[in-house]
């Protein structure tokens, strides 16, 4: 395999890992907490920066916000006139919540760890072997450590709140994917050409792209990580239900 084709693909495994996380936490919190009421609190902050994630998106592509919904049955929305850069625009703007809130968690992650005394270890931001997962893992578990068993920290808990509702809410919906399905395919295409090109500048401004897009993935992932040891207790509440 080319050297430049396998951090290509793991961006693109990255991407795919950090939308089924959410996912998954997703459908368990809401088969879990039966009072509706409840499950839409833990989300609310959540579904409000993944619209807002649009929003942003909506502005730099040129594409006019006709309608906003933060909050209904069916969750949130934005409707938008056509982009200005057709496909790109819809890739830009479809996926944007999987970019701009892991920038909001490394922010929070910033203010929790520099104001609010919560002692957060460097995380890594990009993943070129098991060694680096692992490292990746046995920080998230310290970061657990550090603030709830050696110094337990009261602001940790929002710490952790805030995590969670925005890993649930990282995944582009159903229907985002649909608009982007096309853009997605023709910038899939685009890369792979670049890459069998060999063209020595072209792959290295390929390879920049690719590198900036693994290091909003890789804090999803560890991000997502995170949530999946907040809601593990759930997660086995679930499956004994189910199986008993």
């Amino acid at each position: 395999m080319d050297l430049n084709t396998t951090p290509f693909l793991m961006v693109v495994f990255a991407g795919i890992v950090v939308i089924l996380i959410s996912r998954a936490l997703d459908i368990l919190w809401a088969q879990v907490i039966p009072v509706r009421i409840f499950y839409y609190i833990i989300r609310a902050p959540g579904v409000i920066m993944h619209e807002i994630s649009h929003i942003l998106g909506c502005l730099v592509m040129g594409a006019k916000v006709k309608k906003v919904v933060f909050f209904s049955e069916e969750g949130g929305s934005v409707t938008y006139s056509p982009p200005k850069i057709p496909y790109l625009g819809d890739v830009v703007i479809c996926t944007a919540p999987l970019f701009f809130i892991p920038l909001v968690l490394a922010g929070c992650t910033w203010i929790f760890s520099q104001y609010l005394g919560c002692e957060i270890p460097p995380i890594p931001l990009a993943i070129d072997s098991m060694n680096a997962l692992f490292f990746l893992c046995t920080g998230v578990i310290r970061i657990f450590t550090l603030n709830l068993i050696l110094r337990f920290n009261a602001w940790f808990l929002l710490y952790l709140y805030l995590t969670l509702t925005l890993v649930l809410s990282i995944a582009p919906s159903i229907q985002d994917m649909k608009n982007a399905a096309i853009g997605i395919g023709i910038i899939a295409l685009t890369g792979v050409l670049i890459l069998w090109s060999s063209l020595p500048v072209v792959v290295n401004v390929l390879m920049k792209i690719v590198s900036l897009i693994e290091m909003g993935f890789i804090l999803g992932l560890v991000f997502g990580i995170i949530a999946l040891v907040i809601s593990s207790p759930l997660a086995i509440l679930y499956l004994h239900k189910k199986f008993s």
